[in-house]
This record gives C-alpha cells, sequence and structure tokens, in this order.
C-alpha cells in the first residue's frame, strides 16, 4: 500500500485505526507502539503521514508521549460526573486510589475575583488550599480552594482537611449545590511540572462557586489533565431553580443548576466549584 494508492482518501487514518486496533487486542498500558519508522516502512507512508495518525491518538488519550522515550500506550481516561461529590469518592468508585499533595494551607486575604465568587468583601480573611490530586499514583489534577474564614474560622487547625467537603459538613455548611464553568486551555510551565505534562500541555480547566443553605461557602479552581480526563454531564429539560444563580437574577426562570461534580475543590477542568 502505497501514498498514490490511497488517493486524496485520509491516508493518516489507516495507520491510526491499525494503533487503535493494536492498543484494544495487544498492547497494554505502557507498552510502546511501533516506531515512526516502522510504520513508515510498514504502510508506504511518509514519516509526516505517520506522525498525524500518532498525533490523533495522543489528541483522543489513547496514546501518550514520554520525551526522550518514545509514544506508549496512555492510561485510560477518567471520566468524571459533574456533580457535588468528592474526589477520592469519585475515584474509589472507579478503583482508584485517590493522594493528596498539599503544596500551601494558608489565610489570606481575598483578591476582588475571590471575594466576588464568595460574596465577601475584598480583604476579607480566606482560607487557601493548594494541593495536588493523584489517581493510582498519576497526577490528575491541581487544586485551588478558598473558604472564608468567618464561616470556618477552625478549618485548618488540625492542618489541611483531607476533604473540604466532610469539614464544611461537620461544621454545619453541607454543601447543597454548585455551580461549574469549564474551558480548555494550555498548561503553564507551573503546571506542566506538576502534572508529568511533556508534549501535549492541554488542561481543562474549571471554576466551581459552591453553596450551603445560607449562602457560598467555597470558590475553587483546578487544572486536569486533558488526556487523562473527560466530563460528562447528565442533562435534563428547564425547569424554574429555587435558588437562582446571581448572572440569571434578572430572569423570571432559570434552569435548575447543573449537579456540579468532581471533587470537594476545584478549579477540573474548571463557572464555580
Amino acid at each position: 500500500m502505497d501514498e498514490a494508492e490511497q488517493g486524496s482518501a485520509h491516508k493518516y487514518l489507516v495507520v491510526r485505526d491499525h494503533l487503535a486496533g493494536l492498543v484494544a487486542q495487544e498492547l497494554a498500558v505502557g507498552d510502546a507502539i511501533p516506531s515512526e519508522r516502522h510504520l513508515s516502512q510498514q504502510f508506504g507512508l511518509s514519516r509526516m503521514t505517520v506522525r498525524q495518525a500518532v498525533d490523533a491518538l495522543v489528541t483522543e488519550g489513547v496514546l501518550v508521549r514520554e520525551q526522550g522515550r518514545g509514544t506508549f500506550v496512555a492510561p485510560q481516561r477518567i471520566d468524571f460526573e459533574m456533580r457535588l461529590t468528592t474526589f477520592g469518592e469519585e475515584m474509589r468508585r472507579r478503583g482508584l486510589e485517590p493522594a493528596t499533595t498539599v503544596l500551601t494551607a494558608q489565610t489570606v486575604a481575598a483578591t476582588p475575583d475571590v471575594a466576588t465568587a464568595l460574596e465577601i468583601e475584598p480583604g476579607d480573611k480566606v482560607h487557601f488550599l493548594y494541593r495536588v490530586r493523584s489517581a493510582d499514583g498519576a497526577p490528575i489534577c491541581i487544586e485551588q480552594v478558598w473558604v472564608p474564614v468567618a464561616q470556618a474560622p477552625d478549618l485548618f487547625d488540625d492542618g489541611a482537611p483531607a476533604s473540604m467537603y466532610d469539614a464544611l459538613r461537620a461544621r454545619g455548611l453541607a454543601p447543597e449545590w454548585g455551580e461549574d464553568t469549564l474551558a480548555a486551555g494550555d498548561a503553564t510551565d507551573t503546571e506542566a511540572s506538576l502534572l508529568g505534562l511533556a508534549d501535549a500541555r492541554a488542561v481543562l480547566r474549571a471554576e466551581r462557586r459552591t453553596y450551603s443553605v445560607d449562602g457560598a461557602v467555597m470558590f475553587s479552581r483546578a487544572s486536569y489533565r486533558a488526556d487523562r480526563y473527560s466530563v460528562w454531564v447528565p442533562l435534563r429539560a428547564p425547569r424554574p431553580t429555587l435558588v437562582p444563580r446571581r448572572r440569571d437574577a434578572a430572569a423570571t426562570t432559570t434552569p435548575g443548576p447543573a449537579t456540579a461534580g468532581a471533587d470537594d475543590v476545584t478549579a477540573a477542568p474548571g463557572g464555580r466549584r
């Protein structure tokens, strides 16, 4: 099979489908795929065309490139349902072992954007938590979380809580609903380093504002590895809500809030958490 024979068809798809078949039937997570040179000779295609096929599978999260080593079968993507649950609960439900590395846990002054999200004044004291969340030893996301000190003054007295939602519940601030905003982006150098990203540096950014019955109790931002993480959002027909969102306050009726969902924190992917 050579390029001339395939005419104007998407030649790279032949290689892409071949590699996808290998991943599905023969290769295991962490196994290396055949080299570009080998594939080029096997299919009679240019290395540029072969690279296009590999790039497609990297983008789909099927393969992962490791600088200086090669291209390997990637771990299965984590499909995350958007709802108010904890990171640990979601990972264990999928048979994965969650872990957290706390980078910063301190009390700081709220910046204007954080103050707006939490419905407090700029400069008011907030608890700030910055951490990396992992599944089976692989970093999945970086999270930043803010909680008003006035709502939970003793939140960090015994160190950073393992679960922010559980800590809020213990203080009578049980999360009732939330808002998420998701956006795609490129990882910063710091994010790439913390998440172990090499060539593929796409991340899913999430912002979440979490509410108890008394109002906003937590704001978070997270950056998720796009090659390891996808979002599943259940949909339903619009209906009036008893708790209108600030941005929809002028509307007479608004859709019910999406059952937000990741963990007690986030920036994923990535509105409000």
